[in-house]
């Protein structure tokens, strides 16, 4: 394979609100953190450890204005996009570097609310939402009488 490739899927929960940046040119990015979380159980203490990292998404235009819209800090999302990294200069002039997510598409999963009601909702409660069962088999597509091997 010749190509290269550079991309990034996360699930992950906002740790923050969208911040926008408006252009005069009519353009817009967003910025948000997304928190990952790895969790384990240490050998040594036999104690389940979470560590959790966070990344940097950069959302651009129409994307960053639904994504200020609707998301909001803990909803859970899936972002897709690609590493990039940005050089810049602190107040002191130091230059510094900066790893970004350059996302490219996302999905909301739940928000903060809904986390939140699964959560406290794990044991049985008479307030759930009736769930829809199908009740008759699903019609067969095609013909029956097929002449394939399997």
């Amino acid at each position: 394979m010749s190509g290269t490739l550079n991309k990034v899927m996360l699930i992950g929960h906002l740790g923050d609100e969208v911040k926008m940046h408006y252009f005069e040119g009519g353009g817009c990015v967003g910025r948000f953190p997304l928190a990952t979380n790895e969790t384990y159980t240490s050998k040594q203490t036999n104690e389940r450890v979470t560590n959790t990292e966070w990344h940097n998404i950069v959302v651009r235009n129409k994307g960053a204005e639904i994504c200020e819209k609707y998301l909001s800090k803990g909803d859970k999302v899936y972002i897709e996009g690609r590493l990039k990294t940005r050089k810049w200069q602190d107040e002191s002039g130091a230059e510094r570097y900066s790893t970004e997510i350059q996302c490219t598409d996302f999905t909301f999963l739940t928000t903060k609310k809904e986390s939140e009601s699964n959560a406290s909702n794990a044991a049985p409660t008479t307030a759930q939402k009736p769930v829809a069962k199908q009740t008759e088999a699903p019609e067969p597509i095609g013909d029956e009488e097929d002449d394939l091997p399997f």
